[in-house]
């Protein structure tokens, strides 16, 4: 059956052609759609991902963890009391202004961590150390911060909420979903910048580490019930929640749902009308196979066939093109995400999308009437 439709689809090689542009023109849609939402998540919650610790608490009813506000601070040392927790760790994120060279200033979001134990701050670096910051009024910015901040070097000051301040470090990794630079500083310093965080009797996060063996749920779940004034999360739970806020409160999701959904659309149009038109061409040799003998299901089976090879070829091609296209997502600063799961789900929809394209056709050949042969 293969080699049958694979000699229909060769026999117009300008319509083969055709078809095979638009399955990849809306299978390269989808694959991008795809791949730049999960970038755009995985930014959502990169500095929740990469840091070392199990629990986070932070204040009630917050939303996500770039707009969380503060909490008094002995909650945290009553943490560390917690048979179940072996460590803990304070952390500020605030936004705050920074001034350029030139004059104006810039949004940014400063995180404020602990640099001895490091939890918190950035896990990659281009250039300088991290415990630096700790010895006075340093602060660490990402590289993907250049594009709004202008070239940045070691030693250079910055004015940032009317303080100033010496780099000393330049991360990588660390792109926000917000766009706005991500600034790393002391946990002390951080404090001492934002003022609605208080003076010394506040933080935003504390994250926990569990003892070795013991079970995060089942901690998460005794340490919710003790502490009613904050809200408890696993690692995992609390990336997934920030996750959601930029998905569904911002509308990003449907977004990209919806083109997704139109690109899918499209690429069914098109490999539907062409089987059909092929379908229509060889109604007299399909109608041949009947009289010959051959039954229903093996005739849609060419069609399937043909289906199938339109996927097959379409996806390969599709998939190669967004592997190169990559580096060309990241000279634009943006981050194009492509894994295995994500190559998968494309795939079976590819599938899904050319064999439902073929439907009308494979209910065509079934209602062929040999007879057809004798007719005029």
């Amino acid at each position: 059956m293969f080699s049958v439709a694979l000699k229909i689809l060769l026999y117009d090689k300008t319509r083969s052609f055709f078809t095979l542009l638009g399955i990849v023109f809306a299978v390269s849609l989808i694959f991008s759609q795809l791949g730049i939402f999960l970038g755009l998540m995985q930014t959502s919650s990169v500095i929740i991902d990469n840091t070392r610790g199990d629990i986070w608490f932070c204040s009630k009813n917050s939303k996500n963890f770039d707009f969380s506000q503060p909490f008094p601070e002995y909650i945290y040392y009553q943490i560390l009391s917690e048979p179940a927790i072996v460590d803990a760790d304070r952390l500020i994120v605030a936004w705050g202004v920074i001034r350029q060279k030139l004059g104006g200033t810039e949004q940014v979001e400063i995180v404020g961590f602990d640099p001895d134990s490091g939890v918190g701050g950035p896990w990659g670096m281009l250039a300088g150390d991290t415990r630096k910051l700790k010895n006075g009024p340093f602060f660490i910015v990402d590289e993907s911060a250049q594009k709004r901040l202008g070239a940045i070097e070691i030693g250079e000051y910055r004015d940032i909420l009317s303080r100033r301040l010496q780099l000393v470090g330049i991360s990588t990794g660390v792109k926000s979903f917000t766009t706005a630079p991500v600034v790393f500083t002391s946990f002390h310093l951080a404090r001492q910048l934002v003022a609605y965080v208080g003076s010394g009797d506040s933080t935003v996060f504390v994250v926990a580490q569990v003892a070795p063996g013991a079970d995060v749920t089942e901690v998460v779940s005794g340490l919710r019930a003790r502490y009613p004034l904050v809200d408890v999360y696993s690692k995992a739970e609390y990336s997934m929640k920030t996750r959601l806020y930029w998905m569904i409160e911002t509308g990003v999701g449907f977004s990209f749902l919806l083109t997704i959904g139109i690109c899918f659309l499209i690429g069914m149009l098109i490999v539907g009308q062409t089987i059909y038109n092929s379908t229509q061409e060889h109604i007299k040799e399909y109608g041949t196979l009947k009289a010959l003998g051959a039954t229903n299901f093996e005739i849609s089976r060419i069609i399937l066939s043909q289906a199938l090879l339109n996927a097959l070829a379409g996806y390969a091609v599709c998939f190669l093109l967004t592997l190169l296209s990559q580096p060309v997502y990241a000279a634009i600063d943006m981050i194009l995400v492509i894994n295995w799961q994500m190559a998968i789900a494309v795939f079976m929809l590819t599938l899904v999308m050319c064999f439902g394209a073929s439907f009308i056709s494979v209910r065509k050949v079934k209602k062929i009437d040999p007879a057809i042969l004798f007719r005029g």
